[in-house]
């Protein structure tokens, strides 16, 4: 009996797979001093439902939350900054993520991805990345999302009254000297 207890311990501990994964990098570099991270509940949006149509209001209950980690650059810590846009853009290519949009230019660069496929989104990452500053990664979760959601999403974003206290702890690490 202990061989055989012993035996499935082993398969347990060779079965958990210890690989890179965004959640992980989030939850690891949200404790260093180096970076901010911070969850945002969709109530940030602070949207009067009553003037959403039928689907934006569909669209707006998919969505839960978005996770932001930003990684503010500085002089003292621009090989840290190198070893880190490294570990993402590892990670992002794993093919978990496929790819939306591809933006770049001199010295700055972004993507959108996303995690699921043409029918439901589990999630959309977006990675920013701007030489002087810093880069950002940014997840946003939800339930039973589709691709028409994220559309819809856009349209909320106009009409949306964002409560900007919610974000005065990233607004004021970015803008820390």
């Amino acid at each position: 009996m202990k061989k055989l207890i012993g035996f499935a311990l082993v398969l347990v501990l060779l079965s958990c797979k210890d690989e890179p994964s965004l959640q992980k990098y989030f939850v690891k570099s949200g404790e260093k001093k180096e970076f901010m991270s911070m969850d945002i509940s969709s109530s940030i949006l602070n949207v009067n439902e009553s003037k959403l149509s039928e689907a934006e209001k569909k669209a707006l209950a998919s969505f839960d939350k978005v996770n932001v980690l930003a990684f503010k650059k500085d002089d003292k810590n621009k090989a840290q900054y190198s070893k880190e846009v490294k570990e993402v853009k590892e990670i992002l290519k794993d093919s978990t993520f496929q790819p939306l949009i591809k933006l770049n230019g001199v010295g700055h660069n972004a993507s959108i991805m996303l995690v699921g496929d043409n029918k439901q989104i589990d999630e959309l990452v977006l990675f920013g990345n701007q030489k002087e500053l810093g880069f950002t990664v940014i997840r946003v979760l939800g339930d039973n999302m589709k691709p028409e959601d994220a559309m819809q999403f856009f349209s909320i974003l106009q009409k949306s009254n964002i409560d900007m206290e919610q974000l005065k702890p990233i607004l004021n690490f970015v803008n820390k000297k």
